[in-house]
């Protein structure tokens, strides 16, 4: 399945919350690089990336838009 990625954070707590405002509005979202941010001892070097199915994804960047959420730190 392809996947876009819609966020790029090294902040894990806020990608937690991200999935779970995804979520309460039906969406999945997939988490990925998590293990390589694991790796690296939390020093923030690589982001992880926020992705969903391309047919969600305006969906997506809609609930993540009108809770203030929509960008890349």
């Amino acid at each position: 399945m392809c996947m876009v990625t819609i966020i790029r954070t090294t902040n894990a707590v806020r990608v937690s919350f991200l999935q779970a405002l995804l979520a309460d509005s039906g969406i999945r979202a997939e988490v990925f690089d998590a293990n390589i941010s694991a790796l690296e001892a939390g020093i923030g070097a690589f982001p992880r990336r926020l992705a969903v199915a391309p047919e969600y994804r305006l969906a997506a960047e809609t609930v993540l838009s009108d809770a203030n959420e929509l960008f890349d730190d």
